[in-house]
């Protein structure tokens, strides 16, 4: 399979409680390249470009007014099939629905401190890294533990 590139971002509880580093290892550990990442308190105008797909949902102003109450850690990973393992790295939405051993299963009991946003198809990550990154912000780069990770 080609590589993908998937969005990442550790939202304001996820920071407030020091889960950055444990949320970025859990990346690494699967065999996934870091190529990009930002520590930023997002502003409302911002949030709200990232989140306009849920704009007509009753959540909505909540969800923008805590995504900008901190701040957020956008991240852009690497490898095959990253998007796909990366939603099942992060788990399910509602954390008490999420498989034992994801994010959300160990950090997380309500949907709305669910500590972690993640792309959800390669389309989306792709409009998400480009609202969160300049393309020179993007590292392109071989890692030397890449043919210990991947055959080809």
């Amino acid at each position: 399979m080609p590589r993908e590139r998937s969005f990442i971002m550790i939202k304001p509880d996820g920071v407030q409680r020091g889960l950055v580093g444990e949320i970025i290892a859990r990346f690494e550990k699967r065999g996934f390249k870091l190529v990009a990442m930002k520590f930023v308190h997002a502003s409302k105008e911002h949030l709200s470009k990232h989140y306009a797909d849920l704009a007509g949902r009753p959540f909505f102003n909540g969800l923008v007014d805590y995504m900008s109450s901190g701040p957020v850690v956008p991240m852009v990973w690497e490898g095959t099939d990253v998007v796909n393992t990366g939603r099942t790295i992060i788990g399910a939405t509602n954390p008490l629905q999420s498989a034992p051993g994801t994010i959300r299963a160990d950090y997380c009991i309500q949907v709305g401190r669910n500590v972690i946003h993640g792309s959800d198809a390669v389309a989306s990550a792709e409009k998400e890294i480009n609202l969160w990154f300049k393309p020179e912000e993007i590292a392109d780069y071989k890692s030397c533990a890449e043919s210990w990770i991947y055959e080809d």
